[in-house]
């Protein structure tokens, strides 16, 4: 049922049809003005009222208007006859929109929900409740802010049920992948079941959604990597941190016995210099704090970046690879010969911490929010607290793009272009600055040691969505940008075409083929770049779209005319000439 308040406007709308005022609801269009006769070229006009920041420290963005949100939202979802909200259709729609109902930042309003229910004198579920406006309002008063982005569409991933739905294929399509083998070296880890797969994204706003074996607990292993680098960063400054850890790829081995020109490990990312960082957070950090203590605080630190969520630690993992760290003990006593360690460093003690780091047991929706946390400059986006300094989270994401997935950093950096660090666990935590986190599971790992499915879903990912650092946000029409409404995607490539076409603007249509843009793309009335160039006079475009393009010729617009018809209404006799010789050539010379 299509109300008569417009959420967009928050008040009575001035658009008279409701289909129109439904679009002003949904799109934010304020103008349906779409071309498709002779008597107007007026275009879409688009209203971009997408200003999505959120401001962490204090509270969303409130509104002036003359309808409060909370009216604007029980008028959304109110049943018609009764009066009354659903609270279980409400709720559904808040899930549709990314946000759980565990989300720390709605937990008043389902506190308020639980007393209404627990009020209800037959006992009855949340999710049956019926509210009045009143009932609504106290409710949600605390969250309404959060809701108002919610609902306006206004999150970094507006569409995101369609996006969720995209993951799903690429998850299903991953799934049939059985290659590579789980990890042995390490006695434990080898009990875990190959066929696990779980994916879980969190964005930077808060949008949640997870598929598959999400719940199922595993140690972070060499993830933990580039965390203890950002805490290290935080606390200590890079200039400490740097004077004993390098900044460039290896080129070799992860666990190599090598060391760079200065005799210090490469970077963070590989055991030497995992091991090194461990070292400066026992030692040179709060030095007093004992072992017990200084594990604490690290641990905490990670379940801060997991937003406050209980971490685990797996206590057979650790004494198994403690056994199993011959190798290990090798580089520590290597880089102990040249040095590499601060002063008065206990070595068995530093060993043992870089072990219980790799040790600390959690599952994917809680790794996803930690790559959400470091997607988000080091805010994370459930708790909203601020966990990292940005400077260190920029720092920390450098290093993943560069050295994160062992000896194939460089061809994951080529092929996905995203920060990334895979552990032999099988875990793979994945960072698209600026939008989300991933987690991504699945413990057969490839000879290089990454999980075989996590990197396939990463290069799915990319070839999908324009989530690659160095794709062309502007030009790239053959992938999609999630973080547009999909009218906004669609319909301004489509506005932008033709207007192209209807100014003769050559060097344009030249540029949307390149990009590989469908030129045979049409408006609402049907009218297609041809139609346009076709009725404004334009030689040299008709000529390019038909001899380079090689776009439809007889397409039919609304009122059934074609390209051919416009030319001949409009008088221009050389275009309708040419026209015609191009669909007797066609019709002598079929299309290969």
């Amino acid at each position: 049922m299509l109300s008569n308040r417009c959420f967009n406007c928050f008040s009575k709308c001035q658009i008279k049809s409701p289909l129109k005022r439904w679009l002003c609801n949904t799109w934010n269009i304020t103008s349906l003005d779409i071309p498709g006769n002779n008597k107007s070229n007026n275009y879409t006009r688009l209203r971009q009222r997408r200003n999505y920041s959120f401001i962490h420290d204090t509270s969303y963005v409130s509104y002036g208007s003359d309808i409060q949100t909370d009216v604007a939202l029980f008028e959304m979802f109110k049943n018609k006859d009764t009066g009354l909200l659903s609270i279980g259709n409400f709720l559904s729609a808040v899930k549709g929109t990314g946000l759980r109902k565990n989300d720390p930042r709605l937990q008043n309003m389902m506190d308020n929900l639980k007393r209404v229910s627990r009020r209800n004198p037959d006992g009855s579920a949340v999710d049956t409740e019926k509210l009045t406006l009143e009932q609504f309002r106290s409710i949600v008063q605390s969250s309404v802010g959060l809701l108002s982005y919610a609902f306006r569409n206004q999150f970094i991933i507006p569409e995101f049920q369609e996006f969720s739905k995209n993951i799903e294929e690429i998850y299903w399509k991953c799934k049939e992948n059985t290659n590579g083998k789980v990890a042995s070296y390490i006695p434990q880890l080898k009990r875990m079941s190959p066929d696990y797969w779980g994916v879980s994204i969190v964005t930077i706003d808060g949008q949640r959604f997870s598929l598959g074996d999400v719940n199922i607990p595993f140690t972070i292993q060499s993830c933990s990597k580039p965390l203890s680098y950002g805490i290290a960063l935080d606390l200590l400054g890079a200039d400490v941190v740097h004077t004993y850890v390098g900044q460039e790829p290896s080129g070799r081995n992860f666990n190599e016995l090598i060391l760079d020109h200065n005799k210090k490990p490469h970077n963070p990312m590989i055991n030497a210099g995992a091991i090194i960082i461990c070292s400066l957070l026992k030692t040179m950090y709060s030095p007093e704090m004992s072992s017990a203590e200084k594990f604490d605080f690290t641990m905490n630190f990670f379940e801060r970046l997991a937003g406050n969520e209980d971490l685990g630690f797996n206590n057979a993992v650790f004494l198994s690879e403690r056994e199993c760290a011959d190798r290990n003990y090798a580089l520590g006593f290597y880089m102990k010969e040249h040095k590499c360690f601060p002063q008065h460093t206990k070595f068995g003690e530093c060993m043992d911490f870089y072990f219980q780091c790799c040790s600390l047991e959690a599952n994917c929706d809680l790794v996803s929010v930690m790559a959400a946390t470091l997607a988000n400059g080091g805010i994370c986006p459930i708790s909203e607290e601020k966990v990292l300094k940005p400077e260190s989270v920029r720092d920390v994401l450098s290093l993943m793009h560069s050295c994160g997935m062992y000896d194939y950093s460089g061809q994951f950096a080529f092929k996905v272009g995203l920060p990334a660090k895979s552990g032999v666990s099988g875990a793979m935590l994945v960072v698209v600055p600026n939008v989300m986190g991933m987690c991504l599971y699945s413990p057969p790992l490839d000879a290089l040691g990454n999980s075989c499915r996590g990197v396939q879903f990463c290069e799915e990912l990319v070839k999908k969505f324009n989530f690659h650092r160095y794709d062309n946000l502007k030009h790239a029409s053959n992938k999609t940008d999630p973080r547009k409404h999909k009218f906004e995607t669609k319909g301004l490539n489509i506005v932008n075409l033709l207007f192209s076409a209807a100014s003769g603007d050559l060097t344009s249509l030249r540029r949307h083929k390149l990009s590989g843009m469908d030129l045979t793309l049409a408006d609402y009335d049907g009218r297609t770049a041809l139609h346009l160039a076709a009725s404004e006079g334009h030689l040299d475009c008709v000529e390019f779209l038909l001899t380079h393009c090689r776009v439809p010729y007889d397409v039919c617009d609304r009122w059934g005319r074609t390209p051919l018809d416009e030319a001949k209404i409009h008088g221009h006799k050389v275009i309708a000439e040419m026209i015609e010789l191009w669909q007797e050539k066609n019709a002598k010379e079929p299309e290969d």
